[in-house]
């Protein structure tokens, strides 16, 4: 444990010395959670190392980037190559099937609001590039649910300071609301989907 504890101190070393592009590299690694890394970006910030909007917009590249390898990986490596290797980026058997169940159900519309549910939110994209979904349209929904995951830890990050290693404790009563309101859209969502689907049947 004191040697992965080193790992995880000299990656943040790392990502303070490059800066912008520390915080892009750490999050398209995903060696580290990203609300962690995202949460130290606030920490920088609050430091004075970099500004606020620069470490959002950053994170989000970072996020969207990171999402965009998945579904690449999805889209030519299929299941097998995910199942095998996935784990090496935290994704285990038991996340692809969650995420598989929620994009098969839902549709690619769920790309957006997966984004903030535990467990389906960090393998969504395998679903959507084993299906081949168009690539513009994943990265404009991924980037639209990156931005308020990347705003809200920047911001708990800075408002942290020193003890942005605690944002996870702190996180909930931010995280909930969003979490209701991506359910609340997916639950729009389907319904718009299912109205569409019945109005097709009654026209033929």
């Amino acid at each position: 444990m004191h040697f992965i504890s080193d790992i995880v101190s000299q990656l943040f070393h790392w990502i303070q010395s490059l800066g912008y592009f520390g915080i892009m590299l750490g999050l398209m690694i995903e060696v580290i959670p990203s609300e962690i890394v995202l949460a130290y970006g606030g920490f920088l910030v609050s430091s004075g190392h970099i500004s606020f909007i620069g470490a959002v917009l950053f994170g989000i590249v970072g996020g969207v980037i990171a999402q965009l390898f998945v579904y690449w990986i999805g889209r030519y490596g299929g299941r097998p190559v995910l199942e095998k290797y996935g784990k090496y980026i935290f994704i285990h058997k038991k996340h692809i099937d969650a995420a598989e169940q929620w994009f098969n159900k839902y549709g690619t519309g769920v790309i957006f609001t997966a984004r903030f549910i535990p467990v389906v939110r960090h393998a969504i994209s395998i679903p959507a590039g084993i299906s081949k979904m168009n690539v513009w349209r994943f990265i404009l929904l991924t980037t639209l649910a990156i931005i308020p995951w990347s705003v809200l830890f920047v911001y708990l990050g800075y408002v942290l300071g020193d003890q942005w290693e605690h944002v996870n404790e702190k996180a909930g009563p931010y995280v909930t609301p969003i979490l209701l309101v991506a359910l609340a859209l997916l639950i729009v969502y389907f319904v718009i989907k299912m109205v569409k689907s019945r109005s097709r049947k009654g026209t033929k």
